[in-house]
């Protein structure tokens, strides 16, 4: 592999080479700077961000002795914080204050709505996802089980008449008549830029008027109409044609709904990037995104097809002007997180640096694109780098800092960049007032995420003694603590109309009916985003925010005062008792070892970083690297703590294996892995459980990585 040397680093050839020909031109900035640029910030901080890391292991450490030492006494809450306190764990609060972020695009700061994240490196994937701020209505109801599934491979007209009144009723749920019901309409129409809708008495008119807000074609016989509450909005389309007239005496054809607001593209738990060929890959989709002209081509179902970014939609407004709504999703992409190390770039010693560095750089460089345009990304010139697995505030005053570097570099005006927390790390929760204080003039995104928080609470207290059962986990206290100390403090710390506050995933993506029962919770929570599996999970999503007015749950909040408490975040979710049965314990055993294996076997063989996989009862779930954490974690620690045995561990991961081979069966790239049990997807899964308690943070990066780049090897 040849280099390039440029003062204090060595840089692979092939990606200076996409640097200087792909991303540099067309952003003003030379090669020369942005070279110059990347060997300071590695000068600069490499160091730094390599120490951080290494106390992570030190405070680790430190609350290892202590548990061990602690055994099986009372837990002392307030001697805990102590200790936290002492080694540096917990940091003191600081007064209160409000963050002071500017220039946020209003699908930011002020319009509620969910959120899809997906891999960079699948570009037909992330079209989707950009395209996904418009979706059918109509088409997420008939072809999920909301409303069970249609008959038959033909249409099914009893099914779409389901779909009709379901979405009917949602109209009269969120944008009634007065005095009539949308049920009953027979046409509409614009008049005296008032929306009038035939109805058997005569005529009516929407119970808020000013729900209505634009149209198309005639006003007399409109092509489609757009309503708009809680600041998102829904377009119902007409096609006054004898077939739809038949199902629908209104000539309704459709109801497109705005469904993702934002879309995070990954460069972090979704994908498998793991050498320079992956890198590029990321980045050159990431900057066909940011200058429009991102294509995927495949064939599906014996055609050809071909997917673009589509443009903004434009609409009538009742006075007759011209109204303009955005026909994509605002972006953020995810970076790498502290702890990778990469060799695309190193010393001239040859030693790895910080990924995080080069991602700061180059995802802001390749921003430059949609700055510099026209009808692009933000229309506030702002970039969003939302950042993963930061541990407390000086990890994020380190990023505030790194972003400001960059800036100058690049000729920025400061806080351009807007950062993104994800609050999935302890130290963050415990300390996030603080995490958000060290970034709050940048600070455009903090969430929860129960996958990964999971298995930083499973390591961090790895030693006290065997965790509750998966399941259980999710009703212990700690977690709903979690949930609402995350928006309590988001909302003291002044985050209502400048920034998100989200939400973790629905990882069933089959299970919508579940879905649109259960995840209405987040809205209702105060949280104006959370993430959700799909374009049609978003749709199905966005109704909910139709139905809750988030910023009003969100002053509420704020005049009743804080709902969680510290004291129940650091109750560690152990065990009082083991007394679960043998099959019990084989049960929870073989659930986790199943989802590791059916997740690193297409991780290490195939390079998908993340995609539905069936569980053990093959439910189809999304899983990425945050599944394969907790469950591995999960594992180590029973085995730490003599729950289950390291024979009946093994024995359980070969017979799973045999499960995961048969699940996948018909897909012809799948390589078995029984009967051998000697290929890199299983000794991945095996390191991940057996040596998962010397894994930093019980991350899962540092195996996967390994094993994938063996496979690569071995395939050339």
């Amino acid at each position: 592999m040849s280099r390039k040397i440029h003062r204090t680093i060595s840089i692979d050839s092939s990606f200076a080479e996409f640097i200087e020909e792909k991303a540099l031109p067309g952003t003003g900035v030379s090669k020369e700077t942005f070279w110059d640029g990347l060997a300071s910030l590695i000068e600069e901080f490499d160091g730094k961000n390599k120490e951080l890391v290494s106390f992570r292991d030190k405070l680790q450490s430190q609350i290892d002795d202590w548990h061990l030492k602690a055994g099986n006494q009372i837990f002392d809450t307030e001697k805990y914080k102590a200790f936290l306190s002492e080694i540096g764990y917990l940091v003191d609060e600081g007064p209160d204050f409000s963050i002071q972020t500017t220039r946020i695009d209003p699908e930011i700061a002020t319009i509620a709505g969910p959120q899809l994240v997906v891999p960079i490196t699948n570009a037909r994937f992330a079209i989707n996802a950009i395209n996904a701020r418009w979706n059918s209505l109509y088409d997420a109801l008939y072809g999920t089980n909301v409303l069970g599934k249609p008959t038959g491979q033909d249409f099914d007209n009893d099914h779409a008449m389901k779909v009709i009144e379901w979405a009917k009723n949602f109209l009269n749920d969120c944008f009634p008549l007065a005095g009539d019901s949308h049920k009953n309409a027979s046409g509409y129409h614009i008049l005296d830029d008032t929306l009038v809708i035939q109805v058997p008495s005569g005529e009516a008119q929407l119970a808020d008027k000013s729900h209505f807000v634009g149209y198309t074609g005639e006003p007399s016989n409109p092509e489609s109409i757009i309503l708009q509450r809680n600041g998102i909005h829904l377009i119902v389309v007409f096609d006054r044609s004898d077939v739809i007239g038949k199902t629908d005496p209104a000539g309704i054809a459709d109801v497109v709904l705005e469904s993702a607001i934002t879309t995070i593209l990954d460069c972090e738990d979704s994908v498998a990037v793991v050498d320079v060929e992956d890198k590029i890959l990321a980045y050159e989709n990431w900057l066909g995104i940011m200058k429009g002209d991102l294509v995927a081509e495949f064939e599906k179902d014996g055609a050809n097809i071909t997917r673009v970014i589509k443009g903004n939609k434009e609409f009538i407004t009742p006075k007759g002007n011209k109204l303009t709504l955005k026909g994509q999703a605002l972006l953020l992409i995810r970076n790498s997180a502290s702890h990778i190390n990469t060799n695309i770039v190193t010393d001239l010693d040859g030693n790895q640096v910080s990924e995080t560095i080069l991602d700061a750089l180059c995802t802001t460089l390749i921003g430059l694109h949609d700055l510099k345009g026209t009808n692009g990304n933000s229309r506030e010139g702002s970039i969003y780098i939302v950042k993963p697995k930061m541990h407390g505030p000086d990890e994020v005053a380190l990023a505030d800092r790194l972003f400001s570097r960059v800036e100058e570099i690049l000729e920025l005006e400061q806080y351009t960049v807007k950062i993104g927390i994800m609050d999935e790390e302890r130290r963050t929760t415990v300390n996030l007032k603080e995490c958000i204080r060290a970034a709050m003039k940048r600070v455009a995104f903090i969430n929860t995420g129960f996958l990964d928080r999971t298995g930083d609470e499973i390591h961090t207290s790895f030693k006290m003694g065997p965790f509750l059962r998966k399941g259980s986990l999710k009703q212990a206290p700690w977690l709903p603590a979690y949930e609402n100390w995350n928006v309590d403090v988001g909302l003291n710390c002044g985050l209502k109309g400048k920034s998100q506050i989200g939400k973790g995933m629905w990882a069933m993506p089959d299970l919508m009916k579940e879905m649109l029962e259960q995840k209405i919770e987040h809205p209702l929570a105060g949280a104006n985003t959370a993430w959700v599996p799909s374009p049609t999970a978003a749709t199905l999503h966005a109704v909910h925010y139709f139905k809750v007015d988030v910023k009003e749950i969100q002053d509420r909040l704020l005049d009743n005062g804080q709902r969680a408490s510290l004291d129940t975040i650091l109750q560690i979710p152990i065990a009082e008792a083991t007394d679960w049965s043998g099959d019990e314990i084989l049960q929870e055993i073989r659930n986790n070892l199943q989802g590791i294996l059916g997740y690193v076997v297409r991780w290490v063989d195939q390079g998908i970083g993340c995609s539905k996989i069936p569980d053990i009862n093959n439910v189809g779930l999304m899983e990425d690297r945050a599944t394969c954490r907790i469950s591995s974690q999960h594992v180590a620690n029973w085995l730490h703590h003599g729950t289950v045995d390291k024979e009946t561990v093994m024995n359980s991961m070969k017979e799973m294996a045999v499960v995961v081979d048969g699940q996948n069966k018909e897909d012809p790239n799948y390589i078995p892995m029984a009967p051998t049990f000697d290929g890199e997807a299983f000794k991945a899964a095996c390191d991940l459980v057996f040596k998962g308690d010397i894994q930093s943070s019980g991350y899962t990066e540092f195996i996967l990585h390994q094993r994938r780049l063996e496979r690569k090897r071995k395939i050339g």
